[in-house]
């Protein structure tokens, strides 16, 4: 199933093409206070079948467009998955243009992208978890029900532990670093991710 955002394209509707805008204008509306001001399966010019979602604009007045491919789905289902895509769209957008994802290095081997792109990855973590704790006005209650309704995924300290062991397995294989030297770079590393984490609640508790 294919879920996009729409600006503008050229579409069968009642055997006549037309552009999305003029779609619109022809579709039949719903109440004006209903977050989903309009549906409609129609063919894509020389394509599919394809689902049209119309939902009002926060940001200004007028509409937007949601496609999906999979006609079958329910329109608030269309929006909510839309919605949780669009939040990887923010963290992606955030992480080239902020903290230089593909711009930092430029490496071609495997291991060389993916070690750069972890380490982005741990610090946009970090940061939207330190935006959480200043920004967020919903209650610790109510961000616990949110996640618990989402699949429960590796912490950040197990994810970010994890990723330290690997990196280290491989310094172990090196034989280069004693046992001991290993151990100390590991505890260090993990210590100051939890002195952080500990010192951006304090923060947040006393800011409350």
């Amino acid at each position: 199933m294919n879920l996009t955002f729409l600006t503008s394209n050229f579409y069968r509707y009642q055997n006549v093409s037309v552009r999305l805008g003029e779609l619109y204008r022809l579709i039949k509306k719903r109440p004006e206070k209903t977050k989903i001001k309009a549906s409609v399966i129609v063919q894509m010019e020389n394509g599919p079948l394809v689902k049209l979602v119309f939902v009002g604009n926060r940001n200004c007045r007028g509409w937007l467009a949601l496609l999906s491919t999979d006609t079958d789905l329910p329109d608030v289902q269309v929006i909510r998955i839309y919605e949780k895509r669009w939040d990887i769209e923010v963290f992606f957008k955030m992480a080239k243009h902020h903290l230089n994802l593909e711009r930092e290095v430029q490496l071609r081997g495997y291991d060389g992208l993916v070690a750069p792109t972890s380490l982005v990855f741990t610090c946009y973590m970090f940061l939207a978890l330190q935006q959480r704790f200043h920004d967020d006005t919903r209650s610790i209650g109510s961000l616990f029900h949110a996640c618990c309704d989402e699949i429960q995924d590796l912490t950040l300290l197990e994810a970010l532990h994890r990723l330290l062991s690997l990196a280290l397995e491989n310094v172990r294989k090196s034989g280069e670093f004693a046992e001991a030297l290993i151990n100390a770079m590991l505890d260090a590393v993990m210590g100051a991710a939890v002195d952080i984490i500990k010192s951006a609640h304090r923060s947040f508790v006393a800011s409350v």
